[in-house]
């Protein structure tokens, strides 16, 4: 049923656009993802999705050798449409198709302003630089173990968000826990999660910046309520081998510190993480994890994009298009050491650390293949190595 709305929606959208092309003068184009505009640019639409092919290759120690398994999946396959509507106001739909249903991912209504924009709906609480770079963008298969287990992602709520030029960004709201339909689990439960990025240095067309940033969210659980933290080893066809469990607790307030810079070929990027429970019955425990990456593209003019309005890494441009003029697209090697601490007080949820090597080619924008070794060490249980194959595109 979803299938066929969306493709009628499409559908009845194109049909709308060409007709109009006629009467009022509409411009086409493809820029990583096709657009349509009015000649005045007061209405400005885009249609597209993305397509993740994961292959998954284990070798476990036995205590963790049932936990996870080798094999194949669409990590994600999304279809979004956006657009802006007489120059002010924007909207986003955007559903993941990859886990059999119309998981919502992007809903939100927007109201651009002088200053920034008010933006109400379904999508990313501003927590993380990791979590708000698209999993189109990130350099690894998946997120960091702190990121995963700490980092709160999509829920519906509202808020302002905003930059300054290319030194500052920002943003602030409030926001209900919600289910992959973005519909509210629990009203009496309210995060409010707030963000700022600033650079001191941003130059050369963005070939040279540094990125410093800090965030907070706090956590308010009502009577009777629980929380859990929990992350897999940084591959998606896993359990979580570590994990607290539920357990009771009236709150918890996530502090977030990062740093990310981008020399000509040479980027890095590091967090912390650190989670303050209120859960008199656990000792009140403090847990927390961090990760430190950096790569190195091997194709001389390549480099990794920042996006210093939304203070995240962007999509990366080949200076040269495989097959075209004997270009060979772009290549880039990374490295990933992240570690996270679930014990503390009466908490005992675990400890793990991994190490991540990468390599990936960037044959044109829109396209990428990745490889991942991942070295999992779970403390007192054991250790997993995972290699991770991905075949990427978004259009």
């Amino acid at each position: 049923m979803f299938k066929r709305l969306l493709f009628t929606l499409a559908t009845a959208i194109l049909l709308l656009a060409g007709s109009t092309a006629q009467a009022e003068g509409w411009k086409a184009q493809w820029n990583n993802g096709t657009r349509i505009e009015s000649e005045d640019g007061k209405l400005k639409l885009k249609f597209g999705g993305r397509i993740q092919a994961d292959y998954t290759f284990v070798s476990a120690d036995d205590p963790l050798d049932g936990g996870i398994e080798d094999g194949f999946e669409f990590r994600r396959a999304r279809l979004f449409f956006e657009g802006t509507l007489y120059e002010r106001i924007k909207f986003k739909a955007q559903y993941d198709f990859a886990g059999g249903e119309a998981a919502a991912k992007d809903i939100w209504i927007a109201i651009d302003n002088h200053w920034g924009e008010l933006q109400f709906g379904h999508y990313k609480e501003y927590f993380s630089l990791e979590e708000l770079t698209s999993s189109k963008y990130i350099a690894f298969v998946e997120r960091s173990l702190p990121v995963e287990a700490f980092a709160p992602s999509r829920n519906s709520g509202f808020g302002a968000s905003g930059e300054s030029g290319e030194r500052f960004n920002w943003g602030v709201g409030a926001f209900y826990d919600a289910d992959d339909f973005g519909e509210s689990v629990n009203q009496d439960r309210v995060n409010l999660t707030g963000r700022l990025g600033f650079r001191p240095i941003y130059e050369d067309g963005g070939k040279k910046v540094l990125h410093l940033g800090i965030a907070a969210s706090i956590k308010e659980v009502e009577d009777g309520g629980a929380l859990r933290f929990r992350a897999r080893p940084e591959a998606h066809r896993s359990s979580r081998f570590v994990d607290t469990g539920g357990f009771a607790a009236d709150g918890a307030t996530l502090l977030g510190a990062e740093i990310a810079g981008v020399f000509d070929r040479f980027w890095f990027a590091s967090e912390y993480i650190q989670a303050d429970v209120d859960a008199p019955g656990a000792g009140d425990p403090t847990l927390g994890g961090f990760y430190a990456q950096a790569g190195f593209f091997l194709t001389p003019g390549d480099y990794r994009r920042f996006k210093a309005s939304e203070g995240a890494f962007d999509r990366n441009k080949p200076k040269s298009l495989f097959g075209k003029d004997g270009g060979s697209g772009a290549w880039e090697i990374a490295a990933r050491y992240s570690t996270i601490d679930l014990n503390d007080a009466g908490l005992h949820g675990g400890e793990q650390s991994d190490f991540t090597l990468a390599l990936n080619w960037y044959p044109n924008p829109a396209t990428r293949l990745m490889i991942n070794y991942v070295n999992a060490d779970v403390d007192q249980v054991g250790k997993a190595n995972i290699i991770l194959v991905r075949w990427q595109v978004d259009f």
